[in-house]
């Protein structure tokens, strides 16, 4: 194995690499302030975005589960890796060759190592590709024809060729490069009696790909009877890229535009995706080898992100001018006893969602591809137009299933429905649902209200509104009320909305929980100094002591600024100023540095700030950006602030012993130190605040 990358590759790469891309890939992102961006976290499930993004600075934090760091350490959670791995993962997406310190390489890890998995995965859809064209592929040829795609529509979703025989791809990947191991481990290949075999056989693949059009796995489709699979479709088992709960295909070719309409359309099949994309539906991705499941959902979640207006939550569809404003899940089923089936279990996951699923169920219970090939690509895109609510279908089809004309009929509806609308979580809705269900079966409503009770007492339904105010944190619900300042405002000169930013700030952290003046000056003072190190006054700063910080962490991080060399110079990567400070901090400090470089500071935008970090390559990320004049004023204030702390406390420390002291040479001595600290006040002050200072 080689040794230890070097030290200016990890930095080169660091300043590369683009953050916001490769958060953006798995989040959907808004902006929040300047220069900053929120979303749903990747790493635990929520409804309120609380997962912030500073890409200028290189950094990330989750409010909500804590995670947090820089660019590597992203990739090291979303991709579950080492760091090593990351540096590996990121150098090879953006074409940077690493140099590696042989002197302390050690003996070669067991198992494949990420990157190559992925190399053999893009390897073998080159094989499946060049394969579809040959003569032993006419049965596949015909199979995707038949479905109405043509050769472009194959090249342009990737479908492939696996041909007949035991070796063809293994001897393919070897011919590559690889080892029999990297095939094992990528699921490409089996081990038999007499050594590895392919695992795809004698069909048609397609491949299953990430959001960044990385290569996971496959799917692939039977062709022959005599194949030795039985199941008309297999996917590449579970490996370290590729897991059947956490992947949906088309999400490569889907993921702009759900993110750009917020909305996403779940189907059954490869085919059913080709269709949907065809036809003009371009949100539509499909599971791969198993139902719609949790894991499925979070993704989906964090790319249409939630509904909300002001600090409530907006469930239902809205419309402005006929434009369809709100996001939506779409899930098409067959209208036969499985497709039912796995509406009720889509229904169980609505929870999951802060938006509201519909179903679209074509005439004829035909599949997506089928509609397209006897009514056209118009009849597909109206089948998602005119989609039917999830519970409105749901309720409607256990209806369906009773003939109503009788009372025994009646009471099995009433019997069949209370236990679904029980289940809805959101208890504005359960009046609604339930008076919609008795027009239907023709019952009193009160029979099914007492239904319902006592079905959502025996499941244990938590009672949620969705339109209810939410809060963060609920012992400072007035200061999390206040709202968050909007991209390219100036808090700054206004003194009002600069105190009400940093009230929410010191509400919002969850390191100190305190409010008030010396906590604030200390919090704005530390976040500055991570943030733009270069506005820091550094004579201003050598003054400081640790008896300027009152609160115990910010005394602690004063420390490890110093342990970590002290202000910065001009010519400092921000990646490396960042790494450092953080490595000086150590694991008790490491979440408290990120929250303090993510959260919002009361100023004006910069012309860098605003910029997105596809430059960071040029010079945002690179070097430490240069400050603005407010910046400098604003960071002297808070250490001027600190200072002036400092001195009082030192000159009421001086008062209480002169108090003690009888008259004397000791007690003129400590009038005069106490005289001169209260002149050196008044400079320090005088040099911010100007002469006014009394």
């Amino acid at each position: 194995m080689p040794g230890m990358i070097l030290k200016e590759d990890i930095e080169k790469v660091r300043a590369t690499a683009d953050l916001y891309d490769i958060v953006s890939a798995t989040v959907s992102l808004k902006p929040s302030g300047t220069g900053a961006y929120v979303g749903l976290c990747p790493f635990h499930d929520e409804k309120t975005p609380s997962f912030s993004v500073r890409p200028a600075l290189g950094v990330w934090h989750c409010f909500g589960c804590g995670l947090g760091g820089d660019v590597f350490g992203y990739v090291e959670h979303q991709e579950n890796v080492d760091f090593r791995d990351a540096v590996e993962l990121l150098a090879d997406k953006y074409h940077i060759e690493l140099r590696y310190d042989q002197s302390n390489a050690k003996k070669e890890h067991t198992g494949s190592k990420r990157a190559r998995l992925l190399e053999a995965n893009e390897a073998a859809q080159e094989f499946f590709v060049s394969q579809l064209m040959t003569k032993d592929a006419l049965a596949a040829r015909k199979l995707l024809d038949g479905r109405n795609f043509s050769q472009a529509d194959c090249q342009r979703f990737g479908c492939g060729y696996a041909p007949q025989g035991w070796d063809n791809l293994v001897r393919y990947l070897a011919g590559k490069g690889f080892t029999q191991q990297e095939m094992l481990d990528a699921g490409l290949a089996r081990q038999g009696q007499h050594g590895v075999y392919d695992y795809f056989r004698g069909r048609v693949t397609w491949p299953i790909r990430d959001s960044t059009g990385r290569a996971l796995g496959f799917g692939a489709r039977k062709l022959y009877e005599d194949d030795s699979i039985g199941a008309k479709y297999i996917n590449t088992p579970d490996t370290a890229l590729y897991r059947k709960n956490q992947v949906l295909y088309g999400i490569d070719m889907a993921k702009a535009a759900i993110v750009k309409k917020r909305q996403v359309v779940i189907v059954e099949g490869y085919t059913d995706v080709m269709a949907m994309h065809l036809a003009g539906v371009d949100t539509a991705i499909a599971t791969c080898g198993t139902a719609f499941g949790t894991e499925h959902a979070k993704i989906v979640r964090r790319l249409i992100a939630d509904d909300s207006l002001g600090a409530v939550q907006l469930i239902g569809p809205l419309k402005v001018d006929g434009q369809q404003l709100s996001s939506r899940i779409v899930f098409t089923f067959d209208g036969d006893a499985a497709g039912q089936k796995a509406a009720i279990h889509a229904f169980g996951l609505d929870a999951a969602f802060s938006t509201q699923a519909f179903v679209a169920v074509a005439d004829d219970n035909l599949d997506p591809c089928d509609l397209r090939i006897r009514r056209g690509n118009e009849a597909v895109r109206a089948l998602i137009a005119n989609a039917e609510p999830l519970y409105d279908f749901v309720i409607k089809t256990a209806i369906g299933r009773f003939d109503t004309t009788y009372t025994t009929g009646q009471m099995g509806a009433v019997k069949a429905v209370a236990p679904l609308i029980a289940q809805i979580r959101d208890r504005s809705l359960l009046d609604l649902y339930s008076r919609k269900a008795v027009r239907q079966i023709g019952v009193d409503l009160d029979i099914m209200q007492r239904e319902v009770r006592d079905a959502r007492r025996k499941l244990n339904v938590r009672d949620e509104d969705a339109y209810a105010p939410k809060r963060r944190f609920a012992a400072n619900a007035a200061a999390a009320a206040e709202p968050r300042m909007d991209q390219g405002m100036n808090p700054y000169a206004n003194p009002s909305a600069r105190k009400a930013l940093e009230h929410r700030d010191a509400a919002e952290q969850s390191y100190y929980r305190i409010d008030d003046a010396v906590f604030i000056c200390e919090q704005q003072f530390m976040a500055t100094l991570i943030q733009m190190p270069l506005a820091v006054d550094p004579t201003l700063f050598a003054s400081l002591t640790l008896s300027s910080f009152m609160t115990p962490v910010f005394r602690t991080l004063f420390q490890a600024v110093a342990a970590a060399g002290g202000l910065p110079s001009a010519d400092t990567p921000q990646g490396l100023w960042m790494h450092n400070l953080t490595k000086a901090g150590g694991p008790m400090l490491e979440s408290v540095i990120n929250e303090l470089a993510v959260m919002q500071l009361p100023l004006p935008p910069s012309d860098a700030d605003t910029e997105r970090a596809s430059q960071q390559s040029q010079e945002i990320n690179v070097q430490l950006r240069k400050p603005t004049d407010d910046e400098r004023r604003y960071a002297s204030e808070l250490i001027i602030r600190l200072l002036d702390t400092g001195i009082m406390r030192k000159i009421g420390a001086d008062k209480r012993r002169m108090a003690q002291l009888p008259d004397g040479a000791e007690k003129i001595e400590l009038l005069g130190q106490i005289t001169k600290l209260e002149t050196l006040r008044k400079d320090l002050q005088a040099r911010v605040f100007g002469n006014n200072v009394a």
